[in-house]
Order: structure tokens, then C-alpha cells, then sequence
């Protein structure tokens, strides 16, 4: 009797077990970046309103994660997240705005005097983590927290700090912008009187023909504009079709299938999965070369399983 009530709970410990490991988000670098990436794209899809993202954004999200990683994390998980990262960006914005930190884009690493550095842990604590890990992905969360959101589509340009005729716009004083107008409206009315074959009301002065010219020059770089976005374009379509034929799916796939993985060397790999010519070289090998392989880049020689 006793040894069936044990069974019975080992039976119920087993079932639950799963469930467990699932509720237990252990989030890398690697996975936060994915995440980041996720939400970038649901801003520029206009799935964001009033600074949160809408139900079905989730949805999106939760299935996206799950393609790109194959852990079937659920929306709180992700949403537990997503509230780290917002901390982390407003306590990132606040050290840049206080002067004396700086943010390197390329290594992702925060840069102050050590006098610094003690002064505003004291303040915020939370800044330490900072001060070690640095932030790679900080300019994704400023598209993903910046407010410059109208009617839930994000301006891009404003984000990566290009300049199109109408950001331009933008910046000029209101007074200026009235005058521009009126003169736009007036070489109008010029090039029409000319059209139906009347004479201008006035002659054609130096200022109407520069008029001219800046409509000329308008009308090149929003062309040049067009050209650059059409190329980046291109580019990300290449890089997927690219990142399609070694994606980090088929990776995990293989590593959930192979034997001998502790959770140690399972997380390890999901970091190096990151690299694209880590994912190759996984792929590439043959299924008794893989595990060694692992071993030997995430763990070290000392390890190697014999």
C-alpha cells in the first residue's frame, strides 16, 4: 500500500514537473534580444497605442518567440519581461541625462568614472547591473519606450536620427514654417497664371527662383529617401534568406534531440546559438561530433565527455 501512494505521488511530481520548468523563464542575453526584436517589430507595425502593446501584439510575439527559440513561453512570461526592460530604460535614460555616462553602440558597454558609478548606485541600485553587463540592445527599448508615437505608428527616422524634409519641418520655428507655406503657395499660383498662358502678376524674382530650387531639392532627397529604404529592404531580405538555411530553430530542435545536455551546457549553447557561424559549424557536423563539439567551445577541454 505504501509503495503504491509513492508511486502515486512520484506519478503526480512527473506530471507537474513540466509545468514547473515552464513557469521558470530563465532569460538570457540571447533570448532578451529576441524578445527586443519582437517588440521592435510590433511598434513599426502600429500594434502599440497609448504606450502598451495591444492584445493580439502579445499573441504575435508569444508565437514569434516560440519559432525563433522553441521554448513555448506564455504572454505573462514574456509580459515579466518586458517590465525589466522598461525598468532597465528608464534607469539607462536617466544615467545618460545626468551627464559624465556614455553609451557605446558598438560593445553595448556604459562608460563613467568610478566616482560616478558609486554616487549613482547609491542612488539607484538597480544601475549596477549596468555598470557590468552594459546594454546591447538599448537602442531597440528607446523604439520600443520612446513616446514619439502618433495614432501607434513609430517614426523610424526620428529613432535612428535621419532627417527627412518633414523632421526638418519639424525643428523650424512655427513663424517660418507659416512663411514657407505662404511662399510654396505662391510660386503655385505662378507656375498655374503661366500654364494658361497669363502673365505672372509680378515679375519673376530671385527669391521665386530660389523658391523653385528648394522645391527641386525637396523633391531629390525625399527620391534619395525612397532609394536607401528601398536598399535596406533588400538587405534584410537577403540576411533572412541567409539566417533561414542555419536559424536558431533548427539548432535547438537538434539540442532538445541529443543526449547527455545538462542544463548548464544547454544554456551555454543557447548563448552561442547567437552567432551565426556557431550555428553553421552545429549544424554542419555530424550527430556524433556535436556533443564533443560543445563541450569544447562552451565548457572548455576539461570537460570533454570520454
Amino acid at each position: 500500500m505504501a509503495s503504491r501512494v509513492t508511486r502515486s505521488k512520484s506519478e503526480q511530481s512527473q506530471q507537474h514537473q513540466p509545468q514547473e520548468q515552464q513557469n521558470r523563464a530563465k532569460w538570457t542575453s540571447f533570448l532578451t534580444k529576441i524578445l527586443a526584436d519582437l517588440m521592435v517589430e510590433q511598434v513599426y507595425k502600429g500594434n502599440r497605442q497609448n504606450n502598451y502593446f495591444v492584445k493580439k501584439s502579445w499573441e504575435h510575439m508569444c508565437d514569434g518567440f516560440y519559432r525563433k527559440t522553441g521554448l513555448k513561453w506564455d504572454k505573462d512570461q514574456l509580459k515579466s519581461r518586458y517590465a525589466v526592460l522598461r525598468k532597465q530604460y528608464a534607469t539607462l535614460k536617466s544615467l545618460l541625462g545626468r551627464g559624465g555616462f556614455t553609451w557605446d553602440e558598438t560593445t553595448g558597454t556604459i562608460t563613467a568614472s568610478e566616482k560616478a558609478w558609486t554616487e549613482i548606485i547609491k542612488e539607484l541600485p538597480d544601475a549596477e547591473s549596468l555598470k557590468t553587463s552594459g546594454c546591447p540592445i538599448y537602442k531597440k527599448l528607446c523604439t520600443i519606450f520612446s513616446e514619439s508615437v502618433t495614432n501607434g505608428k513609430h517614426d523610424q527616422s526620428a529613432e535612428v536620427g535621419e532627417k527627412t524634409p518633414s523632421k526638418i519641418n519639424q525643428t523650424t520655428p512655427l513663424s517660418l514654417q507659416q512663411q514657407s507655406s505662404s511662399e510654396s503657395e505662391e510660386a503655385d499660383d505662378v507656375t498655374e497664371n503661366q500654364d494658361k498662358g497669363q502673365q505672372p502678376s509680378t515679375p519673376m524674382t530671385g527669391t521665386t527662383r530660389k523658391r523653385g530650387r528648394k522645391g527641386i531639392d525637396d523633391a531629390i532627397a525625399e527620391a534619395i529617401l525612397e532609394m536607401a529604404t528601398a536598399s535596406k529592404m533588400r538587405t534584410t531580405a537577403i540576411q533572412q534568406s541567409n539566417a533561414a538555411k542555419y536559424s536558431v530553430t533548427q539548432c535547438i530542435k537538434l539540442l532538445d534531440e541529443m543526449q547527455g545536455v545538462d542544463e548548464k551546457l544547454y544554456l551555454a549553447a543557447l548563448e552561442m546559438f547567437n552567432k551565426p557561424l556557431a550555428r553553421e559549424i552545429f549544424l554542419s557536423l555530424r550527430g556524433d561530433k556535436r556533443l564533443t563539439w560543445l563541450h569544447r567551445k562552451v565548457l572548455g577541454e576539461a570537460h570533454l565527455p570520454y
